[in-house]
C-alpha cells in the first residue's frame, strides 16, 4: 500500500460530477495528484483540467494497481459513475484527505490506509429472447 516513495494506488481523477473521468496509476499518488492539479502532466487530464481526485484504492504491490487499473479502464462509464459514487456520492476532492489524514472526506473514516471502496455491481443479465439458440440450430 505504501512503497518506499508513496501510496500505491489506482485512482481517478475528474473536473466535476458526472464529468470527464481518468483513470490512473501511481507508486506515489500524492505526487502524482499534485501533478494534475497543477497541470504537470500533459494528456487527458490537463486538457479536460481534470483535477479533483475522486476515488482511489491503495495496493500492496505496484502489479496489483496495473492490474486494477487496466480492469477499471474497461469498464462502461456508468459503472465507473456507481463506483465513484458507492464511495464517494457528492464527487469531493480527496486529495486534502491524502496530505492532510485529519481531514474528514470519506464518511465516518478519517484514515485513507483504512479506505475501501465497494467494487460496483455487475449489471444484470438480460433474458434471452423466447426461441433464440446461440449454437444456430
Amino acid at each position: 500500500m505504501v512503497s518506499r516513495d508513496g501510496v500505491i494506488a489506482a485512482y481517478m481523477m475528474a473536473n466535476r460530477r458526472h464529468g470527464a473521468i481518468y483513470i490512473g496509476v501511481s507508486g506515489n499518488l500524492i505526487l502524482r495528484v499534485q501533478d494534475h492539479r497543477e497541470g504537470r502532466v500533459d494528456g487527458h487530464t490537463k486538457t479536460y483540467g481534470l483535477k479533483r481526485l475522486v476515488w482511489f484504492q491503495p495496493h500492496e504491490l505496484m502489479t496489483e494497481a496495473i492490474r486494477h487499473e487496466k480492469r477499471l479502464k474497461r469498464y462502461l462509464r456508468d459503472w465507473k459513475i456507481n463506483l465513484i459514487e458507492r464511495a464517494n456520492p457528492d464527487w469531493a476532492d480527496l486529495y486534502p484527505g491524502l496530505i492532510d489524514p485529519g481531514v474528514a472526506w470519506q464518511g465516518d473514516h478519517n484514515d485513507w490506509r483504512d479506505w475501501r471502496p465497494r467494487a460496483p455491481d455487475p449489471p444484470k443479465r438480460r433474458a434471452l429472447p423466447k426461441g433464440w439458440n446461440p449454437e444456430g440450430e
